[in-house]
């Protein structure tokens, strides 16, 4: 006899994914359809926002988003003139991002309109429903933080990608 199926809906990540993917797919029609910038750059524009000059790591760091995939995103809003690049004094290696008059404009368009379907989103809970789920939301944040301290997990191979797991040693393949 084989074990019952669990569906995906059981898992909060799978439920969390699903939500992002409906209420977030308006965020990025939007930044696609109407500002002509992606997701990743309207992240990188929204933190520079929010915390002014940052290195590339630091902005990396910030987006929760890893180096190479930062770097690219900076590239493009550098392209469409809404971040510069601003060498340290003393040290022309090390760079300053910051928006520019244009990437601001962008930024005091667009968040009120992701502000908005936030707010709609949030509708459907009550105000105690609402600082309920803050408090778990934090919570949940404090523990996957705490996960990914502790887990000893492989690194993606990405040059193997689709090819099935790695042979463990000794073991033909």
């Amino acid at each position: 006899m084989t074990a019952p199926r669990r569906p995906l809906d059981d898992l909060l990540l799978y439920r969390l994914s699903r939500l992002v993917g409906v209420a977030g797919g308006m965020v990025i029609r939007l930044c696609e359809g109407r500002f002509g910038i992606t997701r990743r750059e309207w992240r990188l524009i929204a933190v520079l926002a929010s915390r002014g000059e940052l290195g590339s790591s630091q902005l990396a760091e910030h987006a929760q988003l890893d180096r190479a995939r930062t770097s690219k995103a900076v590239g493009s809003l550098v392209q469409k003139q809404l971040v510069s690049r601003v060498a340290r004094a003393g040290d022309r290696r090390q760079v300053l991002l910051d928006l520019t008059e244009a990437g601001h404009a962008l930024y005091e368009e667009l968040f009120p309109l992701v502000t908005q379907i936030n707010a709609e989103l949030m509708g459907a809970l009550g105000k105690q429903d609402a600082a309920h789920l803050d408090e778990f939301l934090h919570r949940l944040q404090a523990r996957a933080d705490r996960m990914v301290q502790e887990a000893v997990l492989p690194k993606a191979d990405r040059g193997r990608r689709g090819a099935g797991p790695t042979p463990k040693p000794g073991k033909p393949a």
